[in-house]
Parts: C-alpha cells; sequence; structure tokens
C-alpha cells in the first residue's frame, strides 16, 4: 500500500528530476508515476494534469529570489556589497539547481515557468538595487543605477559558456551531478569593479 503521506513530495521529486533531465514535453506522466513508485491514478489526484505538476513545481520548491539586502551592504563599498550580495545568492542557487535547468530548458516554451522567471528575475534585480543604493555614498542617475542592476543580474544568472546541464543540440542529456556556477566570486571581484566604476563615473 502506498503511504500517501509522502506521495505528493515523492511525485514533486520525481517530476524535478526528470523534466530536467528530459525535459517536459518529453516526459510521460507513466515515467513520474514509476520513479515516485506511486499509482499513476494517485499522482493525477494530486495533479490534474502534467502542467499543474509543472506548476506546482515552480510555485512551490522555486526561491523567488529574495534576500535580505541589509546585512550585505557595506556602506561606502559597493563592490564588496555585490560581491556579499553574488556570496549570498549562489548558496541560495545551490540548493535548487535542478529546478534552474528546468528554467533554463523551459522558460521559453511554458508560460508557467516564464511567469516564475519573471517574478524570480524582478526579485532578484530590486535586491541587487537596494545593495547598491545602501552602499553608495553619492546620489547616482537612475539610468546608471537601472543598468548597472540589470548588468549585474545578468552576470550572477549567467550560464557558463560550456554548460553540462543545458540540454545538448545533438540530443544528449545533461549530467546533473556536474552542476557548476558561471563565476566564482574570485572571477566577480574586477567584474563588480567594472560596474561600479560605470555606475559612479
Amino acid at each position: 500500500m502506498v503511504d500517501e503521506t509522502d506521495a505528493r513530495a515523492r511525485i514533486l521529486d520525481a517530476a524535478e528530476q526528470l523534466f530536467a533531465e528530459r525535459g517536459f514535453d518529453a516526459t510521460p506522466t507513466s515515467a513520474i508515476a514509476a520513479e515516485a513508485a506511486v499509482p499513476k491514478g494517485l499522482l493525477f489526484y494530486y495533479f490534474p494534469t502534467k502542467k499543474s505538476l509543472l506548476a506546482a513545481l515552480m510555485n512551490e520548491r522555486l526561491d523567488d529570489g529574495v534576500i535580505d539586502a541589509a546585512p550585505l551592504i557595506e556602506h561606502g563599498n559597493p563592490v564588496a556589497s555585490l560581491l556579499n550580495f553574488s556570496e549570498k545568492f549562489f548558496q541560495i542557487q545551490a540548493v535548487s539547481d535542478v529546478l534552474r535547468v528546468i528554467l533554463w530548458r523551459e522558460g521559453h516554451t511554458h508560460a508557467v515557468v516564464r511567469q516564475s522567471l519573471d517574478a524570480h528575475r524582478h526579485a532578484l534585480h530590486a535586491t541587487i538595487e537596494q545593495v547598491l543604493l545602501g552602499s553608495l555614498l553619492a546620489p547616482v542617475s537612475p539610468a546608471r543605477l537601472h543598468a548597472a542592476v540589470l548588468t549585474w543580474g545578468a552576470i550572477v544568472t549567467g550560464r557558463p559558456l560550456h554548460d553540462p546541464n543545458v540540454h545538448d543540440p545533438n540530443g544528449h542529456e545533461p549530467n546533473l551531478s556536474g552542476r557548476r556556477s558561471a563565476y566564482t566570486l574570485k572571477d566577480l571581484a574586477p567584474l563588480a569593479e567594472f560596474v561600479c566604476a560605470g555606475l559612479l563615473a
């Protein structure tokens, strides 16, 4: 008999893994049920459609990008503040790497993923703006601030030129155990200096 107390969680776990490995469209619900070790009918009890299962993953398991900016701010040092933010951001990202694969793979094809990605980016940009504003000693133009925020957001969410988890156009499956960040904090230091130099110019 299936233990229903954790069946829903197992279904989400299985869907998260299989969507990342195979893609949403290429993953049948029967494979998810088998991976979760539950009857297919129980899967549909919790998630009437495969899209509702994808929506649950995005809504329940993807962090919304909200980071408390206050402890990351070093007054008068926007470079250090950006690096503090990035370190915290990477720590959060590491918890849900598999979901990031789904975001990259499905973001342009499924509205529920696109909406989650948009909300995530909006929250991310808002936090970067708070970090910069809190660290600056003098006001800057809104246009320069906006450009710096977008630039840093693109940097910290960028993928490596060769990321083993991004779908190979030749059909090879991603290696989920080989996930790595686009940049290390050491790499980011000169980039933070460059962005802040443009902000304060």
